[in-house]
Order: C-alpha cells, then sequence, then structure tokens
C-alpha cells in the first residue's frame, strides 16, 4: 500500500509535464492537452478516494503530530 500513493504521484506529474510539453508544441489547441489534464484530475481524485477508503477500512492510520505531551 505505501508504494501504490508515490507511484500514482509521479503519473500525476508525469501527465502535468506532458500536458506542458503538449500546451507548448500545439500552442495550446491539442486535445491531448486536455486529455492529459483529464488524466491527472481522475488519477488525482482516484488517489484522494483511495486514502479515505484505506483510512476507513484501517489499512493507514493517521499518526498526527503530538503536542503537549510532557
Amino acid at each position: 500500500m505505501k508504494w501504490i500513493i508515490p507511484i500514482v504521484l509521479l503519473m500525476i506529474v508525469a501527465s502535468l509535464g506532458s500536458a506542458l510539453y503538449y500546451m507548448m508544441k500545439g500552442r495550446g489547441n491539442s486535445s491531448k492537452m486536455v486529455y492529459s489534464l483529464m488524466l491527472r484530475i481522475g488519477l488525482s481524485i482516484t488517489l484522494f478516494v483511495g486514502i479515505l477508503l484505506a483510512y476507513y477500512f484501517g489499512l493507514i492510520e493517521a499518526t498526527g503530530i503530538k503536542v503537549g505531551t510532557n
């Protein structure tokens, strides 16, 4: 589980980079750019929902910052 999140984050950054490439290459009129941005949004939503579900089912825990425990 701990390797899935960084891999998806790298895929999101790669998708954003490819959208930048297609924007510069096609002067912003590229359907490939739109597809890359749609893919990035889909991956981001999927990652967010996946993290929420993993927390709900107990696969991951929120550790938080412990303040004032003397």
